[in-house]
């Protein structure tokens, strides 16, 4: 019976009934989403070199920006970094739009599965389209300023811009929505894509390691954003002043 199921599924497919696309768009938002989380990774753990020293984040800025390349500056290389993972973003938002619920019945059967019927990973999807939807207004606000302004990046120009332009409070929100998306993205997708096996053991053991990992991630983007304000408030009467070794 389960054969003949299968040989039908398999007509269907070969005759055109059964579409691909769902599934293709599922692999680009997978792919995407993977992307996005990485550079997330990546982009805090540079930022986060305010944490040793302005040296050390002039020296991350000179790296972006070409000068240990090409012995010249080109902040033209961090507006193509920007555009590039904007583009990726806007790809891995409309992909993902599809799964959004469309109706005020569907957000009440996904509240009841995530509250009434303690489903966990049902609260994680509902935490990821608020971290999503949070995301993509204030990280394309982001992004366009760095697309505009390549070459506003360093100590002081940094710290000026969260503290003096008062950037602080829309960092300080895109960093908790882009942790949290980012980590409860890839937990999920390890457990979408079947990476590991054991279902029931790892599941367990990935979400100690998405806490874990919110939980320093966080920590360390916090500090920095503190780090930033404090270095801000110390140049807050010398606005525009680029830092000097």
């Amino acid at each position: 019976m389960r054969h003949d199921r299968e040989q039908k599924s398999i007509a269907a497919y070969r005759c055109g009934f059964i579409s691909c696309m769902p599934a293709r768009l599922d692999l680009i938002q997978s792919v995407t989403g993977f992307v996005l989380a990485i550079f997330i990774m990546a982009h805090l753990i540079f930022e986060a070199s305010i944490l040793i020293s302005k040296d050390a984040m002039l020296t991350v800025t000179k790296f972006f920006e070409g000068y240990y390349f090409f012995g010249e500056y080109y902040p033209g290389i961090i507006s193509f970094l920007a555009a590039a993972i904007f583009l990726i973003l806007i790809v891995h938002a409309l992909t993902a739009l599809r799964k959004f619920p469309s109706s005020y019945r569907q957000y009440r059967i996904i509240i009841s599965h995530a509250y009434y019927l303690k489903h966990a990973d049902s609260k994680l999807w509902l935490y990821q389209v608020i971290t999503g939807f949070i995301m993509f207004f204030l990280a394309s606000v982001h992004l366009y300023m760095m697309m505009s302004r390549p070459d506003q990046i360093g100590p002081y120009a940094s710290a000026d811009r969260i503290y003096s332009e008062w950037m602080w409070p829309l960092y300080l929100i895109l960093m908790l929505s882009v942790i949290l998306h980012a980590f409860i993205g890839l937990y999920r997708l390890a457990l979408k894509w079947g990476i590991f096996e054991q279902p029931g053991q790892t599941r367990r053991q990935l979400k100690k390691l998405m806490i874990i990992s919110i939980i320093l991630y966080t920590s360390i983007s916090l500090m920095s954003l503190g780090t930033y304000m404090f270095i801000g408030y110390q140049h807050v009467d010398k606005v525009g002043e680029r830092y000097q070794p």
